[in-house]
């Protein structure tokens, strides 16, 4: 194919080597009123009942019956806020755990699309997406809830840092307490087919947190984060939701973007796009930043109760995310220690799935991490093509959050999560000592993990070094496709031609015999260890046959914003099966390399935060 555009790759060898260098990295460093006090309470997260699973919820009346508001029941509002929730200017919010917000309606709301994986999961009934009130509330208009719902909604501040160094400066008014949900309100928490979700709008209209933004949200970036959330899921990595999206028929705003075939780095003119409002869906929407101003606010001693606020917020995620996992017997020192554990297995296991699957966060930040331990926010996110470690799609995030160095972006997310709970065990020295050493002991539980994947996709009965910094190494200097080089080494070839399928260069002699010299190592490994048509089935539950495409996705949502919702109905039927053989007509548009005409292109193959 000739020569191929450079796209951040600079020198093939120095970048193989560098593959191999961020190789070793990630296995060695790797509705009450507004301030009341509440006696924390049990939050079940789970409900046996075999009513629930046998019943679907076909009306809005019935779906208003599962409501059940953990979060307001057993945390504190602002004590500065309204009781109605109508507040939408910028200010500070100096305590409590959550702000009543309404949301603002979308103007002619109509729906783009649904999860019907997501809807049959909480037991209701398609028909809903279409039902008046339903559409009503999640496209913003929460006049239209029913008792027992609550009138309004909630939006959440929370701290910012960046690769663990704590920050401020986004905060208007430069204290940090302005710094939150901004354009995100919950609308409804309750119990479904026995589990507890959360619902949220993002693009649901300014909150105090806004930062003197419009709150909303434009039609091509939810449709972004509406499909690579389903799509997560598909591929068993653990991921918010969708729920359903809804773009309006009259509300514009106006956004930087990219104009047609540019090649700028940043966003070159300003274009206009419909707003909308997508529903993302999760156990909670709790994250590391929201831990991180609570401790924040012990440290600097804010107010009176900014302790109590700190274990309040940490109980409530224990109940929310922990429950099933936790002896609720224990002594809270020890609920937090083990809370520390149990996160640092999920946020491990979460990066090495990430990096299985192609998945580059692009901006993991404190404040974009679940302390739930699933995929949140996908804003800036892209999934790697041409495999380069430093693969990183947002224009804003640097190396420090590229592919390969999300490891090492966890740690530091991991240490204020752990500064955090610190402050609740203050005068227990031994529960200290034993929060300390999970801490301590992160690096390694990431190697483990990393290990763990690689010999996965790579179907090796146990880890080995040298043979995967080997791999990176060649992937590198032949410019390969992440997805379709795994896929085809799936199929254990004895030919490297089944492999040069995924090459964006063309190979040399000497390139051929190394890849060669590997290859038959690697087989050598994996035939002796087991019979090879069940190693390549499990490969290929490892090693999806398809990837997220971003020059794929830009024509649905350009085409969504014309009022043709067709193709974004199609990637979500094909994003449901992403193990799935393809079929010759599914193949020939999935499983192909990038168009040169993509590389290096503004909004297909770098992007800004804008959205």
């Amino acid at each position: 194919m000739g020569s191929l555009p450079e796209e951040g790759v600079g020198d093939t060898r120095k970048v193989a080597a560098n593959a191999v260098r961020f190789a070793r990295m990630m296995t060695s460093a790797s509705g009450p009123s507004p301030g009341r006090s509440k006696a924390e309470r049990s939050v079940p997260t789970t409900v046996q009942t075999t009513a629930a699973k046998a019943v679907p919820t076909t009306t809005f009346a019935a779906f208003a019956q599962r409501a059940d508001y953990s979060l307001l029941d057993c945390l504190q509002a602002d004590p500065q806020a309204t009781v109605d929730g109508h507040d939408h200017q910028p200010r500070q919010v100096f305590s409590g755990h959550y702000v009543p917000v309404t949301p603002t309606p979308l103007p002619a709301p109509e729906l783009v699309a649904h999860s019907r994986t997501l809807f049959h999961e909480l037991g209701l009934s398609e028909a809903l997406a279409h039902d008046d009130q339903f559409r009503r509330l999640f496209s913003g208009d929460i006049s239209a809830a029913t008792q027992p719902m609550r009138p309004f909604g909630w939006a959440t501040g929370y701290a910012l840092s960046i690769y663990g160094s704590e920050y401020i400066q986004q905060c208007p008014f430069g204290t940090g307490n302005g710094y939150g949900d901004g354009r995100a309100i919950s609308v409804f928490e309750g119990i479904f087919n026995g589990r507890r979700w959360e619902m949220q709008l993002k693009g649901g209209g300014p909150t105090p947190y806004c930062r003197g933004a419009d709150g909303r949200a434009v039609l091509r970036s939810s449709v972004r984060e509406f499909l690579a959330q389903e799509f997560m899921h598909a591929l068993g990595v653990p991921t918010s939701r969708s729920l359903t999206l809804y773009g309006s028929g009259s509300e514009i705003v106006r956004r930087p973007w990219y104009s047609p075939n540019s090649r700028s780095l940043d966003p070159d003119i300003l274009v206009n796009n419909p707003a909308a409002i997508t529903t993302r869906v999760a156990p909670s929407f709790l994250r590391v930043g929201q831990l991180e101003l609570f401790a924040r606010r012990v440290r600097s001693a804010a107010h009176p109760e900014a302790r109590n606020e700190l274990r309040m917020i940490v109980a409530h995620l224990i109940a929310r995310n922990y429950r099933q996992e936790m002896d609720p017997a224990l002594d809270f020192s020890d609920q937090v220690v083990e809370l520390a554990a149990l996160f640092r297995a999920r946020l491990t296991s979460l990066v090495a799935n990430w990096i299985r699957v192609g998945y580059c966060q692009g901006n993991f930040n404190s404040d974009n991490c679940a302390a739930g331990g699933y995929t949140l926010d996908y804003g800036p996110f892209g999934f790697c093509e041409l495999f380069d470690p430093r693969f990183q799609p947002w224009t804003g995030g640097g190396e420090h959050f590229s592919f390969f160095n999300q490891p090492a972006a966890a740690e530091a997310n991991f240490q204020m999560f752990w500064a955090s709970l610190r402050h609740l065990l203050e005068g227990n020295t031994d529960a200290m000592a034993r929060l300390d050493q999970i801490r301590e002991g992160f690096a390694g539980a990431m190697q483990q993990e990393i290990e763990a994947m690689w010999a996965r996709k790579l179907g090796l009965s146990r880890y080995d070094a040298t043979l995967v910094n080997e791999l990176l190494e060649l992937m590198v200097l032949s410019k390969v496709d992440y997805t379709i080089f795994f896929r085809r080494l799936s199929d254990i070839p004895e030919q490297l031609s089944a492999l040069k399928e995924s090459f964006y260069r063309p190979s040399s002699e000497q390139l051929d015999g190394q890849w060669m010299h590997w290859l038959q190592r690697w087989r050598d490994q994996v035939t002796s260890s087991g019979d090879p048509r069940e190693t390549s089935a499990a490969m290929k539950h490892v090693n999806p046959a398809i990837t997220w495409r971003e020059w794929l996705i830009a024509p649905a949502y350009e085409q969504a914003a014309q009022g043709e919702f067709r193709l974004v109905k199609e990637l979500q039927e094909v994003f449901r099966h992403p193990y799935d053989e393809l079929s010759p007509e599914l193949q020939a548009t999935f499983d192909r390399l990038k168009p040169r005409e993509f590389f290096n292109a503004g909004g297909v193959s770098h992007y800004s935060c804008s959205s």
